[in-house]
């Protein structure tokens, strides 16, 4: 199964969206609904337990039940990468549990620490990396201060460890970072995802992404897979494809990214597939928000 996994993730990273049903518990339906429209339209890389799955505000029980979720859904049709985090206890234990309940990879978040050295962030991902060493085991780097030497370090030490979810704003930094790991170890060693979804993956694409997260490809995954399929072959047709979907990851973007998980939960609520319900510390669109939401809606479908 690893060796199917760098392949894999040269592709559309959908991060689920996390349903709640009037109760304000975990929608299963629901979540299966909108999980499998997307697979149906093509979506074949799944990560539960994302930002836009609300992680930090999911119980330890309700990933579980994400997870197991997803693995149901997409056995057999999309890779499942599981995403884990909190402290290097928890995020071993939660590989583990990623391990047994099916996944093909875990998504490791940023540690979540107000001191964070180099050397440190690679301890804290072999520790994941060595428990579970079936499975690929992919970064997510959203702190510019870890340098491209923690990445080629962590591959040395590391053979599961597959692919860098990159989250830095920094197109340049991104692709020095993809050269020094390719002259470190070697060309291919890693798949490099842009970890900042459709806005940002035509600017990371020439630079050597290969792949991209997407919140979006919840909504409207037809897109998020043209927009990869332009990547690969055609540049104008991306460029175009990319002024479409601005609009919406903008609205997502807005307040410090506030409202970047509140904004695909409300396409999903207009859609009918869910409701809009989210947990704080975020909170639902007011009324101008999802005027636009609808407005975007209807030009994306005219």
């Amino acid at each position: 199964m690893l060796e199917d996994v760098k392949p894999a993730l040269r592709a559309v990273v959908m991060i689920t969206v996390t349903p709640f049903d009037g109760a304000g518990q975990i929608d299963g339906p629901g979540y299966r609904s909108v999980l499998r429209r997307t697979l149906d339209a093509g979506i074949d890389v799944v990560t539960p337990n994302g930002n836009t799955s609300e992680f930090y505000s999911l119980t330890a029980v309700e990933r579980d039940q994400a997870l197991a979720l997803t693995v149901e859904e997409a056995a057999g049709r999309a890779l499942v990468v599981a995403g884990v985090g909190y402290d290097m206890r928890t995020a071993v234990e939660s590989a583990v549990s990623a391990r047994a309940a099916g996944a093909g990879a875990v998504m490791v978040h940023q540690p979540v620490h107000p001191y964070l050295s180099a050397d440190g962030w690679v301890d804290y991902h072999r520790a994941v990396a060595e428990a579970v060493p079936e499975l690929g085991v992919v970064c997510y780097l959203r702190s510019p201060h870890i340098p491209a030497g923690a990445l080629a370090e962590l591959a040395r030490v590391a053979p599961n460890f597959v692919g860098v979810k990159y989250a830095v704003p920094d197109p340049v930094a991104f692709g020095q970072a993809v050269t020094v790991v390719d002259e470190a170890a070697g060309a291919d060693r890693l798949v490099w995802i842009c970890g900042l979804a459709e806005t940002w993956a035509p600017f990371f694409w020439p630079v050597g992404a290969e792949g991209f997260t997407s919140g979006l490809a919840n909504v409207t995954p037809e897109l998020s897979l043209r927009l990869l399929d332009a990547l690969r072959t055609d540049p104008a047709a991306a460029r175009d494809l990319w002024r479409q979907l601005k609009p919406f990851e903008d609205l997502r973007a807005a307040n410090g990214s506030a409202d970047n998980v509140t904004v695909v939960k409300e396409a999903l609520a207009q859609l009918d597939l869910c409701r809009r319900t989210v947990r704080p510390p975020i909170s639902e669109l007011p009324a101008a928000g999802q005027a636009e939401v609808a407005a975007w809606l209807k030009a994306v479908s005219a």
